[in-house]
């Protein structure tokens, strides 16, 4: 069984997967939502929660570096708690504070171009999310 990492913004949810020992995560893609029309995505993620026989989901906690709860990490504890009540699927919320900073910073270094980061800056911070969540189990 595999654990699924995501990313939640307010237009995209970055999404990783890991592998079926739970030791790396990689990123899977990168889905299009919009919160103002409450598209959120949801059928896509069941779809890969099936096709990869997903046990767990993580999903990114933006906290303020104070501590505090924002509206961003209110809307990712939404998101969760609409993953487990509709895939019946347990979530956990994992801090994720500097990971965006952080996935830029590796994809700075990589020489990608801006538009070409843009495409993918989710999908990598999903995958340190998700990565540093399974190298806490270990």
């Amino acid at each position: 069984m595999r654990i699924m990492g995501l990313d939640v913004g307010s237009k995209t949810v970055g999404v990783a997967l890991s592998d079926e020992l739970g030791w790396t995560a990689q990123g899977l893609k990168t889905l299009h939502i919009n919160e103002d029309k409450e598209e959120y995505g949801f059928e896509e993620i069941g779809q890969l929660i099936n096709e990869y026989q997903v046990s767990q989901v993580v999903v990114g906690f933006p906290k303020n570096m104070n501590g505090t709860i924002g509206p961003r990490g209110e809307a990712s504890k939404q998101y969760a708690a609409g993953i487990e009540q509709r895939f019946k699927v347990p979530t956990v919320l994992w801090d994720e504070r500097l990971t965006t900073m952080a996935a830029e910073r590796v994809l700075l270094e990589a020489d990608l171009s801006r538009k070409k980061r843009k495409k993918v800056i989710d999908k990598m911070a999903a995958v340190m999310i998700l990565q540093g969540y399974l190298d806490s189990k270990k």
